[in-house]
């Protein structure tokens, strides 16, 4: 019988450096001598996910993201807040073990994140380096390379900057929201015609992409949204845990974008 314990420590024992201190990867609901039900990763356990979890048994839910809306899982601040108070009472109700796999799972060769995402968009033939996510792609517009990353990730919409009519063969890829400065950086470094980001902040790597747009150069920005560059990765993920634990249902369910768009 495995225990939510039991299941972390393997994992961990499978990433060369993993560590256990100074992160966010930890319990962040149930007990760690609980036994495991079954298995669930998910990119964040909203609501809908957990629901999701309990319906199928599943008592264990692996998440790369927060569960109570900020970094840290810090829920001080929602002592009264009948949000917090619902979705946490459901866990509590349902013998939920909540944990989070962020900084372990980046650190991880090769990175779930990446491989997931490059798996879905069947790119694995275009990689140009094992540790670099750049690829050089049978050339193609920038408006059909957006149709591409969207049909293939399964996103209802997605934001672009750039000429629809350039021409884009070396793409580089950085999953979920590691900041303008390394996003402008990287793209520059490579010298990529196109990024596909997940997250920007709207006054950074957007405002680069502008001003290369107004300059004439031949830069394309692709932005899925958070969620839809990881998600993938943690779908990839179930693979990666089915021969560590044989005896356990494991299954993804995704967390879905979370905007509606009008």
């Amino acid at each position: 019988m495995y225990t939510v314990q039991s299941v972390i420590d393997t994992i961990l024992a499978a990433i060369p450096g993993s560590t256990t201190t100074d992160t966010v990867d930890t319990i962040k609901a149930g007990q760690a001598d609980q036994p495991v039900t079954g298995i669930v990763t998910t990119f964040l356990a909203s609501q809908a996910v957990l629901q999701k979890a309990a319906a199928l048994g599943a008592n264990f839910i692996i998440t790369h993201e927060p569960t109570f809306y900020n970094h840290l899982d810090q829920v001080d601040w929602l002592t009264d807040d009948p949000v917090y108070q619902a979705k946490r009472q459901f866990i509590d109700d349902h013998h939920l073990a909540l944990w989070r796999f962020h900084d372990n799972l980046h650190t991880n060769q090769p990175d779930p994140t990446l491989a997931g995402i490059v798996e879905a968009l069947g790119w694995e033939a275009y990689t140009t380096t094992n540790d670099t996510p750049l690829f050089n792609i049978p050339p193609c517009s920038l408006h059909d390379l957006a149709q591409m990353v969207k049909e293939r990730l399964g996103i209802r919409t997605l934001r672009l900057i750039g000429s629809p009519d350039m021409l884009c063969h070396k793409v580089g890829i950085l999953v979920g929201a590691c900041g303008g400065r390394f996003q402008i950086s990287f793209w520059r470094k490579m010298e990529a015609d196109v990024l596909i980001a997940g997250e920007i902040a709207e006054w950074e790597t957007s405002e680069y992409a502008r001003d290369a747009l107004i300059q004439a150069r031949a830069k394309g920005l692709i932005i899925t949204g958070h969620a839809n560059s990881e998600e993938a990765g943690m779908k990839w993920l179930v693979h990666w845990l089915q021969p560590k634990f044989p005896d356990l249902p494991i299954q993804h369910i995704p967390v879905g974008d979370p905007f509606q768009f009008v």
